[in-house]
Formats: C-alpha cells, structure tokens, sequence
C-alpha cells in the first residue's frame, strides 16, 4: 500500500509502514467474523428456541435465557463503571416487558406449534410494522417505495398464513408470533423517547433483567413452574438453551454493539435480511421443516417488502438531524431473538 508524498516540489510515491497492513487485515477479519455472528448465529436462534421449548416450558425458557445474558452484561457493564439510575431502571421494565414479556415471551410458545423457519419469517415483518409506527407517531413518511414495500410484506404473510388458517392452533400461534413481533417494534420506536443508558451494555442489560423478571413472574403465574418436570427435560432442550444465552444473547449482541460502533447502522441492520434465511435453511437441514413453493414465494415476498421499505427511507433526503440520530439509536436498541 502507498501514499503520496512530495520531495523537491515533484509528487513521489512513498510507502506507508508496513506495520499498518497486520493492523488492517486483523480488522477484515474481525469484521468479517462479526457480521457472521449477526447474520448466523442470530438466524440460528429460531431453531435454538424450537429445541429448548421442546421439553423446558416456553415462559421459563424465555425467563432463564435472558435472566443469565441479562446478568453477564449488566456485571459487565457494572465492572466498567456503569450504575443505573431511578429512571433508568423505570425505562428498563417498560422496555423490557415491551421486547421481552410481550415481544419474546409468545415467540418461545409458538415455536411448540409452527416451525422455526415459519416464526422468523413472521419476525422479519418487524421493519414494516416500525414504519407503520413510526408514520403514527410522525416521526417519519410512507413513501410510495415504502408503502409498495408494506403492500408487499403484507401478502407474504397471507401466504403464509393462508395454509394455516384451517390448523386453529396453528394459525393463533403465527398471531401470536405478529403480536409479540408489534410489542417489540413499538419498543424500538419508543425506547429513544426514553431515558434509557448511554452505556450500550447497560442500555441492553437493564430492559433484558427487567423482562426477564416479568416472564419468570408470569411462568409461576401460569403454572410453569408446577408442571415443570425436571426428570423428563432432554439433552436437546438443555444445550438449546444453552446455545442461546451464550451464543445467541452473549457472543451475537457483543459482536452487534461492536460493530455499530465502526459500521454505518444500515448496514449493520442487513442481518434483518439473512435471518430468517438462515432460519429456513437450518430448520429444513436439522429438523425437517418443509421448504416449498409456499415458503420460497413467501420468503421472497417479505425479503423484497423490507428492501423496499429500507430503499424508501434511503430516498428520504429531507430527514432532520434528530430524526437520523432518532434513527440510529433505534438500530442501537435492536437485539434479535
């Protein structure tokens, strides 16, 4: 690699140290390995969740599962100098029963009755139900890319649930699914509003221990706990849970937050496109899930819906300073299941 240089008054070529090189592979890589994270290992949890509600109750699962991470980054954060505030624990639990009670709680038990691959792409709807929010709230403008984008995404999830519909128990938990997956986005247009933590570890520790109270509270209401059988909870369902507090709370979020402090958050937010990809895939190689016509069209229908909805507020080129910083702490509060 060279640089220019100047000597005499002529430009000449001088090269840089080699020592920058080392430096600038290491950051490829890294990077590299990131973005993995985010787009594998997030897509991966879909499967990671059907595994774990196999034998361990949803409620409890969601509960431990966010109790473990939600601990490990708030001693992190805590060793790190972070210490919470009144408010900001008050903005934890409204934003923790928003993503995680009401968003992740009816994810974990509808993936006792549809398949993976059917949950996360039902999740991927998220970008078009922020939009309908964020147009509520106007904190932004439908344009005509993005309500093409709307129209789209709605008719994949028709798709989808079309073949549901005579399956009672089937069709209310894919409802279940779109109501938990409104919950969290209206989190995610919220939580800027609110005096969440600067500290990106503590802006995600406290709502995560704080959800993760309420969906443990609401497992001992609903009688969880009771029917919970510890004899009869498999291998499967144990390294399901597992996978997902170490991999899919702890090694995924850490490599999101890291990269959204070196990469534009759009781009950060393209994993919204390889999940349920991953998702689909995995469940069809590992458990069998169908991948047909109806899945494929579906998938491309809700994929392409988020494209255009993303193109459509890349157009916007009136967009305030506060409302791109409204923005990007949006992509900042954003953790997957």
């Amino acid at each position: 690699m060279v640089g220019p240089g100047c000597t005499g008054g002529r430009p000449v070529v001088m090269p840089k140290p080699k020592s920058t090189m080392p430096a600038n592979r290491s950051l490829t890589i890294k990077l590299a390995l990131a973005f993995v994270a985010i787009y594998v290992i997030w897509g991966s949890t879909y499967l990671g969740i059907r595994y774990a509600v196999e034998t361990i109750p949803p409620l409890v699962t969601a509960g431990v599962r966010h109790s473990i991470a939600g601990a490990i980054m708030f001693v992190w954060a805590w060793v790190r100098g972070y210490r919470p505030t009144r408010q900001q624990w008050l903005a934890g639990m409204i934003i923790g029963a928003l993503f995680f009670l009401i968003g992740h709680g009816p994810l974990h038990w509808a993936e006792k009755y549809i398949d993976s691959g059917l949950a996360a792409l039902l999740i991927a709807t998220e970008p078009m139900i922020i939009c309908v929010f964020g147009w509520m709230m106007g904190q932004q403008r439908i344009r005509a890319v993005s309500a093409a984008g709307l129209a789209l995404g709605f008719a994949g999830v028709a798709i989808l649930a079309g073949s549901e519909a005579t399956h009672g128990v089937n069709l209310i938990a894919m409802l279940a699914v779109l109501a938990g997956c409104a919950s969290w986005s209206l989190g995610v247009v919220i939580s800027p509003r609110l005096k969440l933590p600067t500290d990106a570890l503590g802006r995600t520790a406290l709502p995560t221990l704080c959800g993760a109270a309420m969906l443990l509270i609401a497992a001992g209401l609903t009688g969880e706990f009771r029917g919970l059988q510890w004899s009869a909870i498999s291998m499967r369902s144990v390294l399901g849970l597992g996978y997902l507090i170490t991999f899919g709370s702890v090694v995924a979020f850490t490599a999101y937050t890291w990269l959204l402090q070196r990469c534009p958050p759009a781009l950060v937010a393209t994993h919204t496109y390889a999940n349920p990809v991953v998702a689909v895939l995995l469940g069809w190689l590992l458990a069998g899930e169908p991948l047909n016509f109806r899945i494929g069209l579906s998938s491309a229908a809700i994929l392409g819906a988020i494209l255009l909805i993303r193109r459509g507020e890349n157009r916007d080129s009136a967009l305030p300073s506060e409302t791109v910083s409204h923005r990007a702490k949006i992509e900042a509060s954003k953790e997957c299941a």
